[in-house]
């Protein structure tokens, strides 16, 4: 493995950097030069080396999608470190891009780009045991079952996607300007999703409520967070017996996912996401040399 890797995860709206030198990070940059924001990767690219080093890079997350700089393939699950290695989409001999996960499984696809990396890294850091229920909140978020090590079988909810849909269009858009917080009114939103079950009901209900009185308008953030966050849960947590799932997600959003998951008297454990990334992409790049 090369002394310094330069690791990208390169999402659809936003793009980390890392400097990796003898697996250790060195240097991080965030910014907003996501996939959707770049016209010439081939020059984003070069500029990135012109700031950070001039390294073997290994990049993972849109990039490697339709909308990204090449397209990778898809590796079936189940699927780990060895499969992704072999699968690798090379730009040229110092740069590639990691192949996304797919699965059939039940007759229903699915596929990812980036959270594969965390996925498997999390089991290399030993931040999880190879056995193992982890959930990736955000827009597009990722429940995976682990099986010794590897990427047996996942699952995405448009949870994140769809509250930002109700927040900027529709009939509640004016209810829910705030930012959900955790308290009392999304453990309302989390146990009405697990008890009644009728979320497209219980969507229309915070409107009335506004309207007849019944609850604040500065609740409802937190309540309709409550109720699809609680939704997602609900129908994961009816699919695996596990007693304790790991969350890779920052704080904010973490731990409203811990305490959905905790109201189902399960255990939730957060785990660092960037930790698990450069996990992910020093074990790959170590796998291939």
């Amino acid at each position: 493995m090369a002394d310094t890797l330069l690791a990208i995860d390169w999402g659809t709206t936003n793009r980390r950097i890392y400097r990796i030198e003898a697996g250790a990070v060195v240097h991080t940059h965030q910014d907003g030069l996501g996939v959707t924001s770049v016209t010439d990767f081939d020059a984003a690219v070069g500029e990135v080396r012109a700031q950070f080093g001039d390294h073997p890079m290994l990049m993972a997350g849109m990039v490697g999608s339709s909308i990204g700089w090449r397209v990778a393939p898809y590796v079936a699950a189940p699927a780990g470190i060895a499969e992704l290695a072999a699968k690798l989409m090379r730009v040229d001999a110092r740069t590639a891009i990691v192949p996304g996960v797919s699965t059939t499984a039940d007759g229903r696809a699915d596929v990812m780009r980036g959270e594969e990396v965390q996925l498997l890294g999390a089991v290399a850091a030993g931040l999880v045991p190879p056995d193992a229920v982890l959930v990736q909140p955000g827009t597009h978020s990722k429940w995976a079952r682990m099986a010794d090590g590897r990427i047996a079988a996942f699952s995405t909810a448009m949870t994140g996607e769809l509250f930002a849909l109700l927040r900027g269009h529709g009939v509640l858009a004016q209810q829910l300007g705030g930012d959900p917080a955790l308290g009392p009114a999304f453990l309302d939103g989390v146990a009405d999703a697990r008890n009644r079950r009728d979320l497209l009901t219980d969507l229309f209900g915070i409107r009335a409520a506004g309207l007849l009185g019944m609850r604040a308008d500065g609740d409802a953030p937190a309540y309709a967070s409550g109720l699809l966050i609680g939704t997602e849960v609900a129908a994961r947590l009816s699919e695996t017996d596990a007693d304790r799932v790991h969350i890779l997600a920052g704080n904010a959003l973490g731990q409203l996912y811990v305490a959905a998951i905790e109201a189902h008297g399960r255990q939730a454990v957060l785990i660092n996401s960037s930790a698990a990334f450069v996990a992910g992409v020093t074990a790959i790049q170590g796998f291939q040399a």
